[in-house]
């Protein structure tokens, strides 16, 4: 399947893949009108898509080394200025006055890493027109030219920038180690891999010939318009992927990178320019969202969107969509995952020991801040006592000994975003613990607060007597775990309220031994999750192995990292020729 006939791609030619060798500057190449280029001939194969090693940083190991002198050296250097790029320019905020803002790291809120400033609508309106100026030749350019540029992206961050994109990941979101290297490095390089293997596979899909008189053949074009891609704080490599996705299928790009996660989607960009992507095809617009969507969604040439944030914005922009609908040449393709409260359910056969180590590491790896991360638990009465002992004693470990700043390389889990979250979440605890003293909830381990140096919340777990409790119900993107304890003899009639307490649809997973019981689960809660996992924690989906996304409240399931979300950003062209004359215009009934 990855051999892809070039034959399918050729163009009438105008020569100009000599200019490849400088594809950065392919703008002084690109034909105007009209525009093509040529593909060489033959059938090519790519190389074998396969998941980035991760690296576990061990003490005493090199990349241990490696990654504390790139810590270092980050936390050491001025702060960085990163500009707003559209086309080849780069617009810094001296240069367009826009309101300034910093970049610091969440477990350290005096460190400033980097500085920016707010884009403009006329910022935006510019970014359009770039886009749209780059897209015909882009979207022309043979799919092989296209892949090359992000397979020598994922390559340049698997060695060369690998320690430097760890350290902005790390300060600049506050992950530690692991949790930096599954996410920057890792995922955002499977992600440029898997892709291009991916559209390939959709290239072969054509359709059948039945006759030895026509050629029938199935062309993917990129989308007519632009695609906006707005991105956010938790995952670098999200924002790599949404950016990139609907530019290797031939679109052009405007990327709204979230101000919290800049600095490390600002790696991302500088490696795919130096990889050989074209001035246009994918613009770079810091700051907040709100100009920016505003002149994409007005225009005309919006050809879609790609977004990864929470439901409410989402379903504001999709209203604003649908509301524009009659100003824009194509209806615009809405991709976009969003929220979720995730459940781990545990039935009365389940492996104790299991369930409390991956219920751990789901709700409180980087404090709780993945739209997968565990958010409410249900246990039966009889593991109860086992599962609340072994929670509160880990629990209370990371409380200790492992939660603290990202730079000591012992920390388990640092601090949340930002202040605003760590305000949010504060006045959710306050609520909850007036809560305990009326006897609606315990709160059992964590549940304290300290904002003075980093933006620490403890990890929180709280008992709910009633399985409705607003933490069970409404997202919290925070450290905080709900536990609902059920009747052992009600565990149908359990699940059915797991499915219908959230509105959300986005991850979940069952533990058990009892195989009946696992089917019967995996049956019931079939619509409750996009992403399920059987004796496993609900989080930690890897590219080419658990295809992300949820339906419900948690977004439009088009799975990241799979052909599927690759099938969004194309426009199918069907081609029919005639290989034979017909004779006359009648057909055989018409013959008296």
């Amino acid at each position: 399947m990855r051999a892809i006939s070039a034959s399918r791609h050729v163009v009438s030619s105008t020569r100009r893949l000599a200019a490849l060798s400088s594809v950065r500057h392919l703008s002084s190449f690109a034909p105007q009108s009209p525009f093509s280029y040529a593909s060489s001939p033959g059938v090519w194969n790519l190389p074998p898509a396969k998941n980035e090693p991760t690296l576990s940083f061990a003490p005493g190991s090199p990349d241990r080394a490696k990654l504390e002198s790139a810590v270092k050296k980050l936390a050491s250097s001025q702060p960085l200025d990163i500009p707003a790029v559209i086309g080849d320019k780069e617009i810094y905020a001296r240069d367009h006055g826009g309101e300034q803002f910093d970049v610091t790291c969440p477990t350290d809120h005096q460190l400033v890493l980097a500085r920016s400033a707010e884009s403009s609508a006329e910022m935006a309106k510019q970014a359009i027109d770039s886009c749209m100026s780059a897209r015909a030749a882009w979207d022309s350019l043979p799919f092989q030219s296209r892949a090359a540029i992000f397979l020598r992206a994922a390559d340049l961050l698997a060695g060369k920038y690998r320690y430097e994109m760890l350290a902005a990941v790390m300060l600049g979101q506050g992950k530690n180690p692991w949790q930096a290297e599954i996410d920057g490095a890792t995922e955002a390089i499977d992600f440029w891999r898997f892709n291009v293997h991916y559209a390939a596979q959709l290239f072969n899909i054509q359709p059948l010939d039945h006759s030895q008189t026509v050629w029938n053949r199935l062309e993917y074009r990129g989308l007519e318009g632009f695609v906006l891609a707005v991105t956010p704080f938790n995952f670098a490599a999200i924002g790599s992927n949404l950016s990139s996705a609907p530019a290797l299928m031939g679109t052009s790009v405007i990327w709204k990178p979230s101000n919290t996660a800049l600095l490390a989607n600002w790696v991302a960009y500088k490696i795919m320019r130096e990889a050989g992507l074209p001035p246009g095809v994918i613009n770079f617009l810091p700051g907040h969202g709100a100009p920016v969507s505003a002149a994409a969604f007005d225009h005309p040439d919006f050809g879609g969107l790609h977004f990864t944030g929470s439901t409410r914005t989402f379903q504001s922009m999709w209203k604003t969509i649908g509301n524009n609908i009659t100003k824009y040449k194509s209806y615009p393709r809405i991709v976009g995952e969003t929220g979720g409260k995730n459940f781990h359910f545990i039935h009365a056969s389940a492996d104790v020991e299991q369930v409390v180590l991956h219920t751990i590491r789901s709700a409180f790896e980087f404090c709780g801040q993945k739209c997968s991360a565990c958010s409410r638990l249900y246990v039966p009465e009889s593991l109860w006592p086992k599962v609340k002992a072994g929670l509160v004693e880990h629990t209370q470990d990371i409380v200790n000994n492992h939660q603290g700043p990202v730079t000591d390389l012992s920390t388990f889990m640092g601090a949340v975003i930002d202040k605003a979250s760590f305000t949010r979440i504060s006045k959710i605890l306050d609520e909850v613990k007036a809560d305990a003293k009326s006897g609606k909830v315990d709160v059992l381990v964590g549940g304290e607060v300290d904002g003075s140096k980093g933006w620490f919340v403890q990890p929180t777990i709280i008992q709910a007597k009633d399985p409705k409790y607003r933490t069970m119900e409404h997202e919290i993107f925070g450290p905080v775990l709900t536990v609902y304890v059920y009747p052992d003899a009600e565990y149908s009639a359990t699940l059915d309220l797991c499915d219908q307490t959230s509105p959300y649809g986005l991850t979940g997973s069952i533990f058990a031994q009892d195989r009946y019981a696992l089917e019967y689960a995996v049956s019931k809660l079939r619509h409750a999750a996009g992403n399920f996992y059987i004796n496993d924690k609900s989080t930690g989906a890897v590219v080419g192995q658990q295809p992300f996304g949820g339906a419900r409240g948690s977004g439009t399931n088009d799975k990241a990292g799979a052909m599927q979300n690759l099938m969004r950003w194309t426009s199918p062209r069907s081609i029919k020729e005639a290989l034979a004359p017909i004779t006359t215009y009648k057909y055989p009934h018409n013959a008296k």
